[in-house]
């Protein structure tokens, strides 16, 4: 297990072109962007309250593609919990994460029973080209034994809930988006991680 630290990290997996980046940016920044930008790798902070203490909520957005095996598995070593997005509109990117869940049993082990993982379909919006139906993201998630919910990153359906439920599984910690001085929310900031390849 990772140590414990006032960082609690929360990784995002995902095929390119599901909604990852938009979700994250929609919850620390409450924006959208239409446009497809391919993301390498961002980490967004965020304050947070943890064991009524302030600590700091670690965003990992990860790469949709699969190039980067030694970041992923790095990702996943270190994260405290997992949110494996698909999009509603594409069947394929819901079978893009099987691969990517079954690195997370292999690397956490015994411990994954006592770590939040969400399977989430984004762009539950998008009826007309949907793929996925809502009984068959519930039936993958109970088949690996995670939390399911569905969100749209464009009209900011269950996006805050989502984050909030992620933390409500934690089972070692009591973590809360909410703090109790107001404002105090708002330091959020980017880092850009310098990826270089080997």
């Amino acid at each position: 297990m990772p140590e414990q630290s006032n960082d609690y990290r929360v990784v995002v997996f995902g095929a390119g072109g599901v909604g990852k980046s938009s979700l994250v940016l929609r919850f620390v920044k409450g924006t959208f962007r239409e446009s497809y930008i391919p993301t390498i790798e961002d980490t967004y902070r965020q304050v947070i309250s943890c064991n009524k203490n302030i600590c700091t909520l670690q965003i990992t957005d990860t790469t949709g593609s699969h190039q980067f095996p030694a970041m992923q598995r790095l990702s996943i070593s270190k994260g405290h919990a997992f949110i494996l997005v698909y999009s509603c509109t594409s069947r394929q990117s819901l079978e893009e994460l099987r691969p990517i869940w079954d690195v997370i049993r292999e690397t956490k082990g015994a411990d994954l029973a006592s770590i939040p993982v969400m399977l989430v379909g984004n762009k539950c919006d998008e009826s007309e080209t949907r793929e996925v139906s809502t009984a068959e993201g519930e039936a993958e998630a109970a088949r690996w034994g995670c939390h399911f919910m569905e969100t749209s990153a464009k009209t900011n359906h269950n996006v805050k809930e989502l984050f909030q439920e992620l933390l409500n599984l934690e089972k070692n910690r009591n973590i809360s988006l909410q703090l109790e001085k107001k404002g105090q929310l708002k330091g959020t900031k980017k880092i850009r991680e310098k990826c270089r390849l080997m």
